[in-house]
């Protein structure tokens, strides 16, 4: 079938969103095992990801990074806290905002997590190349996506 017949087609496996959403799902559900190790959720290990990668940072950015309102983020932070992984503390120059950090503990699991990308590229059979080229059509097209999104608004 060409992208002309598919454009419109109603069936389910010929929508994109579809395909995505498959896609998504059977990634996290990959992840699972391994971060059941650590003691995580996907939308755990993310933050911890931010966390690892730009030290400490406010909550408002975290979201923004994340692509998450802050309604979504809070009560994620509150288990990492609770579990002792991260800490959150108002900043001393701004009463309104809430700085986010990871704990001793938090950064002990970054070594754990480490090979966490590795085993699911093993898992998938995707090779870097392969990878490479994937995310950065999906990267475009959420930018796309995100800029009709916003002109529909």
């Amino acid at each position: 079938m060409t992208n002309q017949e598919t454009e419109g087609s109603q069936l389910l496996d010929d929508q994109l969103c579809f395909a995505l959403y498959a896609a998504q799902r059977a990634v996290t559900s990959a992840y699972r095992p391994l971060l059941d190790e650590l003691g995580l959720t996907y939308p755990q290990y993310l933050v911890l990801l931010v966390l690892w990668e730009r030290g400490e940072t406010t909550v408002k950015e975290l979201a923004a990074a994340l692509r998450l309102d802050y309604g979504t983020v809070s009560p994620l932070l509150k288990r990492l806290e609770s579990a002792g992984l991260v800490r959150r503390e108002r900043a001393a120059h701004d009463e309104r905002s809430v700085l986010v950090a990871c704990t001793g503990r938090g950064e002990e699991l970054r070594e754990r997590a480490a090979r966490v990308p590795g085993a699911l590229l093993t898992a998938t059979g995707l090779g870097g190349t392969d990878v490479d080229r994937l995310r950065e059509e999906l990267w475009q097209l959420a930018e796309r996506a995100g800029a009709a999104a916003d002109r529909g608004r």
